[in-house]
């Protein structure tokens, strides 16, 4: 089996890669390394991966490069590269678009060419704004209120758009605040663990009473894999929760038991675009695809504090 990862030395793209060469696939990987965001952490997974049977890497800017003669004979795109970052949207948000929309239309362009080859997009729970019914089920409107999540819902406009008009397998995938391993160095499980380590102030947004479904990265991986399964045209949608939201205070109070030492915490004001609550409906992916998360916080907490204790 080939497949084309974009995005591949990213936070998610390199379990993936991990997760695909281990079972035996062939991966073509792309990532532009752009400086934008947590460069040295993804060259250093690209230097780990060069050195991996059955792993190719291009350096590119996906909107640069001609995708289409490189999807080739893929049995799968995994299109994970984009510009992350809802705080880094409001700054800069004609790079989220050339980076997430514009990018993303490219990558259709080159399945659509190529009819046999599915795609499996990394959408985010962003869509749905400030959501007031929870879990969220993927039927609920969207409304993102941050440009981030405007490019991907833009992004999975473009997936159904395209599946109207051409025989195409299309699976968005909407990940809910994932964390683990090789985190960003900028999201705020990497940064609180490296805070509560060092015994500095944990810097965090707000009051601390933002409750999230956080979701651990082997268990986003598992779900992108099952996603590569259906041979069914058309674009289909899926939450991929960890299931079992918590606040922030209390991923907070569990860190200070892991790391053994009380947390001294500094609060700013929150940030624009985060949304007081997230929390993923996830039957639907279980009935289709039988996935189902399972590792809990706590057990993936610890496994992140134990990397970061090695990084």
């Amino acid at each position: 089996m080939r497949a084309v990862v974009t995005g591949c030395a990213g936070f998610i793209g390199s379990h993936l890669v991990d997760r695909l060469l281990s079972e035996g696939w062939s991966i073509l990987g792309i990532d532009s390394l752009a400086p934008t965001y947590d460069s040295v952490g993804r060259r250093r997974q690209v230097e780990r991966l060069a050195g991996l049977e059955g792993f190719e890497f291009i350096e590119g800017d996906i909107n640069r490069i001609d995708l289409t003669e490189l999807v080739g004979d893929a049995e799968v795109v995994f299109h994970l590269a984009a510009r992350p970052g809802v705080r880094a949207s409001w700054r800069d948000f004609a790079t989220a678009s050339d980076a997430n929309i514009l990018a993303t239309q490219k990558v259709l362009d080159a399945v659509a060419s190529n009819p046999d080859t599915r795609l499996v997009f990394s959408s985010s729970s962003s869509v749905y704004g400030s959501a007031e019914d929870f879990p969220v089920a993927e039927s609920r409107p969207l409304a993102p209120i941050s440009p981030y999540g405007v490019t991907k819902a833009a992004c999975e406009a473009l997936l159904s758009a395209y599946a109207s008009q051409y025989a195409v397998n299309l699976t968005s995938l909407r990940y809910f605040t994932v964390y683990g391993p090789r985190q960003r160095s900028d999201m705020a499980f990497t940064r609180w663990i490296r805070s509560a380590l060092r015994g500095v102030p944990l810097p965090v947004y707000g009051d601390g009473k933002a409750i999230r479904d956080f979701t651990y990265v082997d268990d986003v991986v598992d779900a992108t894999m099952l996603a590569a399964s259906p041979t069914t045209t058309g674009h289909r949608i899926f939450n991929v929760a960890g299931g079992g939201p918590v606040s922030v205070n209390d991923v907070i109070e569990m860190l200070g038991e892991i790391v053994g030492k009380a947390i001294d915490v500094h609060h700013t004001d929150p940030a624009k675009g985060d949304p007081a609550r997230t929390g993923g409906d996830t039957r639907l992916i279980e009935r289709e695809l039988g996935w189902r998360p399972s590792t809990d916080i706590r057990e993936g907490l610890a496994k992140q504090v134990e990397w970061a204790r090695r990084t």
